[in-house]
């Protein structure tokens, strides 16, 4: 069983000068985890969701340590994301952090959206080397922008990457150009989820988003544990 969510605090260093950014982690007890997620948030949601505490707690449940963290601009109190410099060194410090909660084990560095792309754009730029990543919703394109693809990196890192994505989800319409960019990844493939919007909502499927996280967390073990246990 988990032990409660336990609050915390990580140090970013950012050109302006140091922030402190919240944290919580979960752990299983009595067992020894087999691997260990940090989780970042989407850009509108904070590290507190309904959907990242279904997704954390599943996990754990499943024995596997989860640290989710706030980017400094959900710390301040704001709605739009800052620079993604200050998202990259963000990750940057929390990959540590993970490491030193969970020693010895794979360290994965995961995300919801926004999230998501940023730790992709971390481990492109080699501020981190996780074990893996598992991108939650991968916002592609604007909606209704296929043109703008977010994809060009993607191809650098060399990690395991594991993109879970609705089939509906308007941020890579058309699916096709998500099967593309994977493909052209070292080390990378795709877990549908039929019918899933961004959120991984399924239209007529009145679900709290704590219990889709959750879903979505069983889901995507198989993966974890075929790589990492």
């Amino acid at each position: 069983m988990p032990r409660a969510a336990e609050p915390g605090a990580i140090e970013v260093a950012l050109p302006k000068g140091a922030v402190t950014v919240s944290t919580l982690s979960t752990s299983p007890s009595p067992s020894r985890p087999w691997a260990a997620v940090a989780l970042a948030h989407g850009a509108g949601a904070g590290m507190t969701h309904p959907f990242l505490e279904g997704f954390a707690r599943a996990l754990t449940d499943a024995d596997v340590t989860v640290l989710r963290f706030a980017f400094p601009y959900a710390e301040a109190g704001r709605r739009m994301p800052g620079p993604a410099a200050h998202a990259v060194a963000t990750w940057q410090a929390v990959m540590p952090a993970l490491g030193d909660i969970a020693p010895g084990v794979p360290l994965i560095a995961a995300g919801k959206s926004y999230g998501a792309r940023m730790a992709s754009v971390a481990a492109a730029e080699g501020a981190i080397a996780p074990a893996g990543l598992l991108y939650l919703g991968y916002p592609l394109h604007p909606p209704g922008e296929p043109e703008k693809m977010r994809a060009s990196h993607l191809p650098l890192v060399t990690a395991p990457q594991l993109f879970v994505s609705g089939t509906r989800d308007p941020f890579v319409q058309p699916v096709s150009q998500l099967a593309d960019a994977v493909g052209a990844c070292p080390d990378a493939e795709v877990l549908w989820i039929d019918g899933g919007g961004h959120s991984f909502e399924v239209a007529g499927a009145r679900r709290a988003p704590e219990v889709t996280g959750a879903e979505l967390a069983a889901s995507v073990l198989p993966w974890l544990r075929a790589r990492f246990a």
